[in-house]
């Protein structure tokens, strides 16, 4: 694989991006979804919440998509971990997913994992 390759984005809930995590990894390519707490127009730095959990999505590279706060947003690009172990996402691909459930979108990210862990273990199966 080429470095130039661009990598699918790993679904993960915002509770997933902690320090101990195994998404949290310097380039990694993730998706997150949010509700759009805060956004800067000089910093093209949006905030995206999920219950008391929170993460920055730098959005310089979005050209087309328009920021409501209280709208439900996606994200997908690589992680950037700052020196003092704060996340920020360089986001190449955004979009609004107004109307989704949250819950049920949770719920199955949940089964996926499990899908995939158990198909991992037992590739035959």
């Amino acid at each position: 694989m080429t470095s130039s390759e661009i990598k699918s984005g790993a679904l993960v809930s915002l509770q997933d991006l902690h320090p101990s995590s195994s998404y949290f990894k310097q380039g990694a390519s993730l998706r997150v979804t949010g509700k759009l707490q805060e956004y800067s127009v000089e910093t093209a730095i949006a905030t995206i919440i999920d219950g008391s959990d929170s993460f920055k999505i730098n959005t310089q590279h979005l050209r087309e998509l328009s920021f409501r706060v209280g709208s439900v947003y996606q994200f997908i690009g690589e992680l950037l971990i700052q020196p003092d172990n704060e996340a920020v996402l360089q986001a190449r691909v955004g979009r609004n997913v107004d109307g989704i459930d949250l819950n049920l979108y949770y719920q199955s990210l949940q089964l996926l994992r499990q899908f995939q862990a158990h198909h991992l273990k037992n590739p035959a199966t």
